[in-house]
């Protein structure tokens, strides 16, 4: 397996940017402040505006998903997949396997986890339409899983990779995401407030996201010991968690990305890979593969149709808003504001290689793995709930999700164990995401010219601490629910920077295609 190079490594030339650093770090502060001195009345305010949001411009997420969709298919397959992100005869940094398990670690998080047993009994309790706990209700929980876990959120992904990766190596900008937004407005903006308004607020959405994810991944973990040991369900063994899972998060951050985060990448792969296994050769595996084929095809039948749903002739207008705010416009809004990040990470790593490469890696290779472990798991949890009176579990998925994939494993034999592996799944799931998004916000705070070269130490350590410090604020203060909302509003902003990256890669795209060969 071929190594990068050196330049890999921190640069320690690096220049930090003073407006984007600060300017972040003060909307990110302010936030966090209003959040904890206020949180019944900064709640109110934002549960509000997302109210607000869900009822006059659910329309638009949903056509702007579509639109990315659409963008990154038409660019992949058209003669623009021929283009590389980087110079006509270079090759890619990472070999085939390494940068598989990298774009695998890159978006599959500890949420996939945390919901994977509690969304689909969400939905089959409350449906958008239909009755509730019926075989109907079960056969569409799984397809509303797959929604918003498929194709729409790796789009954005490969949306964001695909813009800032283009740009950067092939262009000579520099990695960070105000470069795809040159060829609209010039590098004199991009490289002055264009520029430091987009990356500024690239750093936010980017750090709200870390913090849910955080918040997600010590809940989920310090579940599993509460379950495993009895340890007692306290705000100190929460604390002790995220001092644990912060501090192994920044130094596989320091280590870099040819040392950390991809020996991270492999371990990710090889334990939830054994834990999939598990759960489908010890439970009713026949059903599970029966399932997961009909879930598949009941997911690319109606994938025209659900890109579309906003349930206009289902329920009062009230219900079908509060379910749509909740459910399908969260995830949109929660993948959007994990792009900048996870793009940014995907760009990366994905020098060298044709837009159709990078398009179809980011789009197929966790999508397959995402779908199977939503149709076992899900469809698991579902055949207890509805079929064995697994009471416990349909109430602990509606009430408190983190214990959820718990109580479905102890269900199956070697219970112990198993929870014990996926407490430990959990636990490396979260350091993924965590430390290439460290990186990636060091990165984006920070001038430097040279593409290969990532940020200083200091800078991915302070943004590794301010994730930490936000998230235990946050969950003292009884408020995360509150941040969790502030992503969905974040996402709707970048949501219009994402359109104008379509315009951006259209227009340099049909600038840089060779010319046709001449005729006879």
């Amino acid at each position: 397996m071929p190594t990068a190079s050196p330049a890999l490594h921190a640069a320690p030339k690096a220049r930090l940017n003073p407006l984007v650093f600060f300017g972040s770090t003060l909307w990110i502060l302010a936030l966090t402040a209003a959040l904890i001195l206020w949180p019944e009345e900064a709640g109110r305010w934002l549960q509000s505006a997302q109210d607000g949001l869900s009822r006059s411009l659910g329309w638009y997420y949903m056509l702007a998903i579509a639109a990315y969709l659409v963008c990154v298919l038409y660019l992949a397959f058209s003669r623009f997949g021929r283009l590389r992100l980087g110079a006509e005869d270079e090759r890619p940094q990472f070999s085939y396997g390494a940068w598989a398990g990298m774009l695998f670690s890159s978006g599959i998080g500890i949420s996939l986890l945390y919901f994977a047993a509690s969304e689909p009994i969400a939905h089959l309790h409350h449906p958008p339409q239909g009755e509730p706990g019926t075989m109907a209700a079960a056969r569409q929980a799984v397809q509303l899983a797959f929604l918003h876990w498929g194709v729409h959120g790796w789009a954005i992904y490969a949306l964001v990779g695909l813009a800032v990766g283009y740009f950067a190596y092939r262009h000579q900008q520099p990695l960070a995401l105000r470069s795809a937004l040159y060829p609209l407005f010039g590098e004199r903006l991009t490289r002055g407030a264009v520029g430091h308004a987009v990356d500024s607020f690239g750093i936010v959405v980017t750090l709200l996201g870390l913090v849910t994810n955080l918040g997600i991944g010590a809940l989920l973990v310090s579940s599993g010991l509460e379950y495993l040991f009895g340890l007692p369900h306290s705000q100190g063994a929460l604390l002790a968690v995220i001092l644990a899972m912060s501090t192994a998060a920044t130094l596989a951050a320091v280590s870099g990305i040819e040392k950390g985060i991809r020996r991270l990448s492999n371990l990710n792969v090889a334990l939830f890979c054994a834990l999939l296994l598990f759960v489908l050769l010890a439970g009713d595996t026949l059903h599970l593969l029966n399932s997961l084929v009909q879930n598949l095809g009941d997911y690319l039948n109606g994938l025209v149709l659900k890109t579309f749903d906003l349930y206009v002739y289902t329920g009062t207008p009230g219900q079908r808003d509060a379910w749509l705010g909740l459910w399908t416009l969260f995830y949109w809004a929660w993948w959007i504001s994990w792009a900048p990040f996870v793009g940014m990470f995907i760009a990366r790593i994905s020098r060298g290689r044709t837009v159709r490469e990078m398009v179809c890696g980011v789009m197929l290779i966790p999508l397959g793995f995402t779908l199977a472990w939503l149709s076992v798991f899900g469809n698991s949890a579902l055949d207890l709930v509805m079929q064995h009176d697994a009471a416990q579990l349909g109430k602990a998925a509606l009430e408190q999700p983190a214990m959820s994939i718990y109580l479905l494993l102890a269900h199956y034999p070697m219970a112990k164990a198993v929870i014990g592996l996926s407490i430990c799944v959990g636990f490396v799931l979260f350091l993924t995401p965590a430390d290439s998004g460290s990186v990636m916000l060091a990165n984006l705070s920070r001038r430097d010219g040279d593409l290969d070269r990532d940020a200083p130490h200091w800078l991915r350590i302070f943004w590794s601490l301010v994730v930490t410090l936000v998230t235990i604020g946050l969950l003292f203060a009884g408020n995360f629910t509150a941040m969790q909302t502030a992503v969905v509003l974040a996402g709707l902003p970048f949501s219009a920077v994402l359109l104008l990256y379509i315009a951006a890669l259209l227009k340099a795209m049909r600038a840089d295609m060779p010319p046709p060969p001449p005729g006879p």
